[in-house]
């Protein structure tokens, strides 16, 4: 069953995104990612939690918007019309509302919008395929060899943060920030699952203190799911997908 609520923005951009709709669900980086984008613009929006895996309990709504990948989160729409993917509602998101700062691509230079794209495509394509093993990794071994490999693409986007400033997109929040920020709380619960501290001070720290920094602002704050609740979660998950029992690592 889907369950709504109303949320983000103002009463003075209430009128042109009265009809906006978010689909989604709680513990996904991609929902994340939609959600800091509307909080951080300001547009009002209602968010409905779906449920994912009861049975036949996905909404009607969910199916028949995005039929394509048998009624997968996020899903944003729009005056009816829906938009699905992650990384393509940003870009809508942006572009519908082009008044609403931050702007997550920069105006004006295609080779910085160009980059920025790049490297927002670079979270799911090196980093997710490290993250799913640290998720749902048969024995602590590979979920340690996983979180290995998700600090070493952390590394390269230390290498990225250093020639940009506090944020990805430089002085303001831009589409690699949200991307990459979807993870934040993924990342911070790698410590209780398997032991390796994948924010590391100590291995990148301006990464480290970029997802401190982006994890405090008003907008991502109020949602990001906490340690606990995630590694409840992940057990749940595992336990449903027969994976074996892993308890979470004890730390001091």
């Amino acid at each position: 069953m889907a369950t709504a609520e109303a949320t983000g923005g103002s009463s003075s951009s209430e009128g042109e995104a009265a009809e906006l709709t978010l689909l989604g669900f709680w513990t996904s980086p991609y929902v994340l990612r939609a959600r800091f984008a509307l909080n951080l613009k300001g547009i009002p929006y209602t968010y409905v939690e779906e449920d994912l895996f009861g049975d036949n309990t996905k909404s009607q709504l969910l199916l028949a918007s995005n039929p394509a990948h048998g009624g997968k989160v996020p899903v944003l729409i729009h005056h009816g019309k829906p938009v699905a993917e992650s990384m393509v509602i940003l870009e809508y998101i942006d572009e519908a509302f082009p008044d609403h700062l931050p702007r997550l691509l920069p105006s004006g230079d295609p080779h910085r919008r160009a980059a920025a794209r790049f490297w927002a495509a670079y979270v799911d394509q090196k980093l997710l395929p490290r993250w799913i093993p640290l998720y749902g990794g048969a024995t602590v071994e590979e979920r340690v060899k996983a979180a290995g490999e998700v600090i070493a693409v952390l590394e390269t986007f230390e290498g990225v943060l250093g020639e940009k400033g506090e944020f990805f997109g430089g002085g303001s929040v831009g589409l690699v920030d949200v991307a990459l920020g979807g993870f934040i709380c993924w990342l911070r619960a790698s410590e209780a699952m398997c032991g390796v501290r994948t924010l590391d001070p100590a291995r990148t720290p301006l990464v480290a203190a970029w997802a401190e920094r982006f994890g405090a602002l008003d907008g991502v704050r109020e949602i990001v799911p906490d340690v606990p609740a995630l590694v409840e979660y992940n057990l749940m998950r595992r336990a449903r997908r027969g994976l074996p029992f892993l308890p979470p690592h004890q730390t001091n």
